[in-house]
C-alpha cells in the first residue's frame, strides 16, 4: 500500500475519496464512456427510444460494460439512467433507476471507483416548460439516488441552460456534489445562450463541476469547454471543468450536433476516433485545465484506456487493461513482418492519417437540419 492507494507493479488502485477531494487535489478523474450506442450495437438497447431497460432486462450486459470501463481506467461508474425519468419510462422508471444504481455500485466496489447518479433533459421542456412538473421528474430520480447513496450527481445532456439550471437546483437538495454538462457546441444552447454564460449560470445554481458531453466530437467539445472556462474567468466564478465527448469525429456538425448528420445513428462507424486521436484529446483537455475527462456515445473502453495511458505520467499509474496493450504500439516489436515491426513507435501512430477504405464516400456530410 502506498500513501494514496494500493500498487500492483505499475498498476494502481486509488483509495476512495470524494469527487471534489480528488479534483481539488489536482487528480485526474476519468469518466466512463458509451452505453446507449454501445449496448444498441450489442443488441440490448432499442434505437429511437434510447431508454435503459437493459439494467432490468439484461443486467449482465450492463455489468459487463461497466467492468470494461473500470478495467480500462474509469474512476467513475455513472448509473445507466439516461432518459430514465417517469416522463420517458412511465411506471418502469423507479425499478430501472434502482437497478442501475445497484449495478454501478457493485462494479465500482471492485475498483474503488465513485458512483454518479445521472439525470438528463426531459422531452417535456420543449413543449411545456413547466418548471414545477419538470423538477418533480428530476426529484423522483434524485430520491432513488439518495436512497442508494450514490457518491455524487450529474445533470447531463441538456440543450437548454434553463432546464439544466432547474436540474442542478434539484440535485443540490441532496447535499451531494453536483456536476452539470450540456450537449452544446461553441454556438451555445438552442436558445442562443453562449457557452460562457451557460457555465456561469450552472455554477451560480450550485454546480461544482461544469462542462459538456455528447453531441460533438473531441475537438469541438474542447473548444466549447474553453469558451466555458473563459466565461467563468470573466465573471470571477470558479468550478472544475469536465468533458465527455463523442467517440466520433464531427467537424461537419451544425448547432444540433451529430444527431443531425445523415449517418446518425446507424452509419457512424467511419467517423470513429482512433485510440491515438483520444491520446491527443486527453492531452489537450489536460492542458486546458480539464481534470474530469471521459466520453459519451461511441466512446469505447479502449478509448478510455487511451485517456488513462496518455495521462499515466501525471496520474502515476496505468489501468489494468494496459496489461494487454503495449504503449504506442510497442508490442508490435514481436511481429514476424519487419514492416509491421517498424510501426512499434510513437511517431508512426501520432503522424498516421488513416484511410477510410471507402473511395466513393465523402469525407464530410451535410447536416439534415
Amino acid at each position: 500500500w502506498g500513501p494514496r492507494g494500493r500498487n500492483l507493479g505499475d498498476f494502481f488502485f486509488p483509495l476512495l475519496q470524494g469527487i471534489l477531494e480528488r479534483l481539488d487535489s489536482g487528480e485526474v478523474v476519468i469518466g466512463d464512456g458509451s452505453f446507449l450506442i454501445t449496448l444498441e450495437k450489442r443488441g440490448y438497447v432499442k434505437a429511437g427510444l434510447w431508454t435503459p431497460e437493459a439494467v432490468v432486462e439484461h443486467p449482465n450486459a450492463v455489468r459487463q460494460l461497466h467492468m470494461e470501463f473500470l478495467r480500462a481506467g474509469s474512476n467513475v461508474m455513472q448509473t445507466f439512467t439516461f432518459s430514465a425519468s417517469e416522463d420517458s419510462m412511465e411506471s418502469k422508471w423507479e425499478d430501472v433507476n434502482a437497478a442501475a444504481c445497484d449495478l454501478a455500485k457493485e462494479v465500482a466496489g471492485k475498483g474503488d471507483a465513485l458512483v454518479a447518479g445521472g439525470i438528463c433533459q426531459t422531452s417535456m421542456y420543449q413543449y411545456h416548460k413547466d418548471e414545477d412538473r419538470i423538477k418533480k421528474l428530476f426529484r423522483q430520480q434524485l430520491e432513488v439516488f439518495t436512497r442508494k447513496n450514490v457518491d455524487f450527481l450529474i445533470a447531463e445532456y441538456f440543450e437548454y441552460v434553463e432546464e439544466a439550471v432547474w436540474a442542478v437546483e434539484v440535485l443540490k437538495e441532496s447535499g451531494k456534489p453536483v456536476a452539470a454538462t450540456m450537449c452544446i457546441g461553441p454556438a451555445g444552447d438552442m436558445h442562443g445562450v453562449r457557452p460562457g454564460e451557460c457555465a456561469a449560470r450552472l455554477v451560480k445554481a450550485g454546480a461544482s463541476i461544469v462542462g459538456v458531453n455528447c453531441r460533438f466530437g473531441p475537438r469541438t467539445s474542447l473548444k466549447t469547454v474553453e469558451l466555458m472556462k473563459e466565461g467563468l474567468g470573466a465573471t470571477g466564478l470558479k468550478a472544475h471543468l469536465m468533458v465527455q465527448s463523442l467517440g466520433f469525429h464531427t467537424p461537419d456538425c451544425g448547432k444540433g450536433g451529430f444527431v443531425d448528420l445523415p449517418e446518425y445513428p446507424f452509419g457512424l462507424e467511419p467517423r470513429v476516433a482512433t485510440r491515438w486521436d483520444i491520446h491527443k484529446y486527453a492531452r489537450e483537455a489536460y492542458n486546458l485545465g480539464v481534470r474530469y475527462i471521459g466520453g459519451c456515445c461511441g466512446f469505447e473502453p479502449y478509448h478510455i484506456r487511451a485517456i488513462a495511458e496518455e495521462l499515466a505520467p501525471e496520474r502515476g499509474f496505468l489501468p489494468l487493461a494496459s496489461e494487454k496493450h503495449g504503449s504506442w504500439g510497442s508490442s508490435l516489436n514481436m511481429h514476424t513482418k519487419p514492416w509491421i515491426r517498424a510501426r512499434a513507435r510513437r511517431e508512426y501512430w501520432e503522424n498516421l492519417l488513416p484511410a477510410s477504405g471507402r473511395p466513393f464516400c465523402p469525407s464530410l456530410s451535410k447536416p439534415d437540419a
